[in-house]
């Protein structure tokens, strides 16, 4: 986690190491901040984490100390809270979560009224008040926030998304990976509930087992067992889904996205013939949606960017490779309502995914993690620069770099695309030599 003088905010939240970066303390103050002036309720939910019950704890009293009642979800997807949050008229709707982060992590990310991510502004402006050495108020006696529990709020959330499923899932058979994370519940009573018949796997989390070895960023975990069927792989809160489809071939979010894109294109039903995508996405994807006559809008890494850039489109598509993707509430990603788009174009087309996938191919892309000391001025390394731009007059339109901080660690992320892995793979390295050489 950033320094206090720093931006607390990175790119999904507030995130950091347990009881040692994000500590009750900081969750509590935190809490404070963003309450002290709003007029409403908050909703809180969570991920199995160890120690998610205690940054939630100290997060909804830091919301009562400054006299906002709190409504405990328990554990549920990250796309129950933003759902919940415009349901039950929140002003705030909180995930304690680090995401696909291993279990000794975790986050706070805060959703508005509309169920989306706050905006920038929002949270510096919950940073400034968190920075401040004014005194709170202190509420006494009725005027003190107080907690309650939603005990149905899986119920409810499952009861909502099902309402959307348009076609018929009997028939379709899937290995669902819950990542031992927040779609444990939830996503085998969803998809029961629409009819899918599913095999489930990495179901009991044990509050330490979360991502380990499963879910969206293993998705080879889902492949060795799905054996000719499909695998739906979550993360750790479940805003993510990858899949692996019958040839246990892994389907990622640009895949997925060009999927959904081709399928509302040729129904007619693609607003505004626009799709939205960030700068990781793949070269393969750009090509596709070229070819099928479908505008691209790029924006930088995150769902809150992908969020802002659908609306102002009005786009009903969007996401990232990493298996965030959006659609028509144009709210936030769920990876549950991205499985269930996904076996409805199954169902509808009557086609199996390893033919659906086929929409695409995708360019060999490598991305390499450089942990450095601080990302403070890496923009300004002329060697870092004079890499990058070496690199991208050697592959010129054969393929693409990108090089960027991380919005959640110590990390610069070199990204290369190549006809070949092993070109990707050599470029790649030259330039993070030189940001290791440089930061590191």
């Amino acid at each position: 986690m950033e320094d206090e003088t720093q931006r607390l905010f990175g790119t999904d939240g507030v995130r950091g190491v347990a009881n040692s970066e994000l500590t009750p303390e900081l969750a509590f103050e935190l809490a404070r901040a963003a309450g002290e002036s709003i007029d409403g309720h908050v909703v809180i939910g969570r991920d199995p984490r160890r120690s998610g019950p205690m940054l939630a704890s100290a997060t909804a009293a830091g919301f009562n100390a400054v006299g906002v009642d709190t409504v405990d979800l328990g554990i549920l997807p990250v796309g129950a809270v933003s759902r919940l949050t415009r349901d039950t008229g929140a002003v705030y709707g909180i995930m304690v979560s680090a995401s696909h982060n291993p279990a000794e992590d975790n986050g706070i990310k805060f959703f508005g009224k509309d169920g989306a991510k706050i905006s920038d502004e929002r949270e510096r402006a919950i940073e400034r008040r968190y920075l401040s050495d004014e005194r709170y108020a202190r509420p006494v006696a009725g005027n003190v926030g107080i907690q309650t529990t939603m005990n149905n709020a899986v119920e409810r959330y499952v009861d909502r998304v099902a309402q959307t499923v348009t076609y018929s899932m009997r028939g379709l058979e899937f290995v669902v990976d819950c990542a031992n994370g927040a779609a444990f519940l939830a996503a085998p009573s969803l998809f029961a509930k629409v009819g899918a018949t599913t095999e489930t796997m990495a179901d009991t989390p044990d509050g330490m087992n979360i991502n380990d070895g499963v879910g969206a960023t293993h998705p080879e975990a889902v492949a060795a067992r799905s054996r000719g069927k499909v695998g739906l792989a979550f993360d750790g809160d479940a805003d993510r889904l990858i899949a692996v489809d019958e040839d246990g071939e892994t389907v990622n979010g640009d895949v997925i996205m060009a999927i959904f894109a081709k399928w509302q294109h040729e129904r007619g039903k693609l607003e505004k013939n626009t799709v939205v995508a960030t700068v990781m996405s793949n070269l393969g994807f750009h090509q596709a949606m070229d070819r099928l006559g479908i505008d691209v809008v790029l924006t930088p890494v995150g769902d809150r960017h992908v969020v802002e850039a659908m609306r102002k489109t009005r786009s009903v598509v969007g996401g990232e490779q990493s298996g965030h993707i959006l659609l028509e509430d144009r709210s936030t990603g769920d990876g549950l309502r991205t499985a269930l788009r996904l076996m409805e174009v199954m169902a509808a087309t009557g086609k199996e995914l390893r033919e659906l996938r086929g929409v695409m191919s995708e360019l060999p892309q490598v991305l390499t993690n450089v942990r450095v000391v601080s990302k403070n001025g890496w923009q300004e390394n002329l060697l870092i620069s004079k890499a990058t731009a070496d690199a991208e007059r050697e592959l010129g339109s054969r393929g693409r770099v990108l090089v960027r901080p991380s919005g959640t660690e110590p990390l610069i992320r070199v990204m290369v695309e190549a006809p070949t892995e092993s070109e990707a793979t050599s470029v790649a390295a030259s330039i993070a030599d030189v940001v290791t050489a440089e930061l590191a």
